[in-house]
């Protein structure tokens, strides 16, 4: 099994910056991607980030040049750094991790970390 522990949330003003990471422990044998998920209310789940073992990443449109995804690999984490944020950013941020557990891939979500941006 893979535990992912998210932090970093919080309320900020518009304009202001953010700091999330997750941390993945467990029976891991080796990490492929880890990334950001986000739900605003009412909506469905979309991605933010992912960055894979190699350090490649993807971004969704409406973040680019204003969110950045990092990993440090030796200590299985990921973060996410969110400047310039606007109230439309608002969601709860869900950490994901596909991870080789065993013989087998498997994708793990964290329990999410509430981001509020007030205007």
């Amino acid at each position: 099994q893979v535990q992912l522990v998210e932090s970093g949330g919080g309320l900020v003003q518009a304009g202001g910056s953010l700091r999330l990471s997750c941390a993945a422990s467990g029976s891991i044998f080796s990490i492929n991607h880890m990334g950001w998920y986000r739900q605003a209310p009412g909506k469905q789940r979309e991605l933010v980030a992912v960055i894979t073992d190699g350090g490649s990443t993807n971004y969704a449109d409406s973040v680019k040049g204003r969110f950045t995804i990092s990993r440090d690999n030796a200590k299985n984490t990921v973060h996410l750094q969110m400047n310039s944020l606007k109230p439309e950013d608002t969601a709860v941020y869900y950490c994901n991790c596909n991870a080789v557990v065993g013989p087998v891939d498997r994708n793990s979500w964290g329990k999410g970390t509430l981001v509020t941006v007030s205007s």
